[in-house]
């Protein structure tokens, strides 16, 4: 793994994905990010008992999520040529994308499948990047930027698999230690890896991380198991933001090291952590957002008493404040 880090008036060479590499990346784009706030609650408000969650409020970052850090790693440490760059995403990375591009002056090409959702399809235009839907999944999508990027030489911003990204998106990690010192867990979805990749490479084992992913899209189950990333199904209600069909390979070595497990929720499950974000905080959140509070609702991972959990709340890119009937499942 290499990258060159450029600050004001030096350069510096980075080999690893640790926290240096991930301090000097946030002095790099601390000016064009918000330092999104937590907030303290009780676990008890949540029917969780004698804890403490410290929610990490992501979904107030540019763009509607944490996936703002990575796309601005990208742009500013990157040399971008005039074709601009091209990104697939689910949703939310290309949303992202999109925002940098447009606040950087660059030019933007975003492939999304047509699972992505309305509320991201719209913010996506409305940032101004040139917008093609293209197949059933992620996959679908990113098989087809990469097409075009063969024949047309932008510069590629992958959203989950590439060093710039995990260093944009541990981050949070930064923040969040800082915000609220002596953690003992810290809960985070698990897509391609990205989020939890760079969270767990800040931390490294100071605090427990616990990826919570879609029963519907075990990617980084899945890939534990097998020792290695593999294809998983890439379903379920939050399939436009954790269902990428496999984790990355950069990612991967930081989490066999670092992760301390990874539950499984239901969509069921995902969609009553929406429910009681809004019933308890009115945050509208989007159920990729809500999985890591799934994981502590369903019992999935059940802390001690006293504990202090922080849940990184990562999207808000919705339209939905009245969620509708839950979904069926457990």
């Amino acid at each position: 793994m290499y990258v060159k880090i450029r600050l004001e008036a030096e350069a510096l060479t980075v080999t690893t994905i640790d926290r240096a590499a991930i301090e000097a990346t946030y002095t790099r784009i601390t000016p064009h990010i918000r330092v999104t706030p937590v907030i303290e609650v009780r676990g008890a408000d949540f029917g969780l008992g004698d804890v403490t969650l410290v929610l990490k409020l992501e979904l107030l970052q540019h763009s509607g999520s944490f996936k703002a850090r990575g796309a601005f790693a990208n742009l500013l440490l990157r040399d971008v040529p005039a074709v601009g760059v091209v990104a697939a995403s689910g949703g939310n990375h290309g949303v992202a994308v999109a925002y940098c591009a447009m606040r950087l002056g660059v030019r933007a090409r975003i492939f999304v499948p047509t699972v992505c959702s309305p509320a991201k399809i719209e913010r996506i235009r409305a940032y101004g990047a040139e917008l093609v839907v293209t197949g059933e999944r992620y996959a679908d999508a990113l098989a087809a930027s990469q097409a075009w990027a063969a024949t047309a030489g932008p510069l590629t911003v992958h959203a989950f698999d590439q060093v710039e990204t995990l260093l944009g998106q541990g981050t949070v990690g930064l923040e969040l230690a800082r915000q609220a010192p002596k953690l003992d867990t810290v809960l985070v979805a698990v897509g391609g890896g990205g989020l939890i990749g760079g969270i767990a490479a800040w931390f490294q084992g100071d605090a427990r991380v616990v990826g919570v992913e879609p029963s519907a899209a075990p990617t980084l189950t899945e890939a534990l198991k097998a020792g290695r990333p593999v294809d998983a199904e890439a379903g379920g209600i939050a399939a436009d933001s954790l269902a990428p069909r496999r984790v990355g390979e950069l990612m991967f070595p930081i989490a066999r090291k670092y992760v301390d497990r990874v539950v499984l929720v239901s969509d069921a499950e995902i969609h009553r952590a929406q429910e009681a974000l809004w019933e308890k905080l009115r945050l509208a959140v989007e159920p990729g957002g809500a999985a890591p509070l799934a994981g502590l609702l369903s019992g999935g991972y059940a802390p001690t008493a006293g504990e202090r959990v922080g849940v990184v709340v990562c999207g808000g890119n919705t339209t939905a404040v009245s969620f509708g009937p839950t979904p069926p499942g457990p």
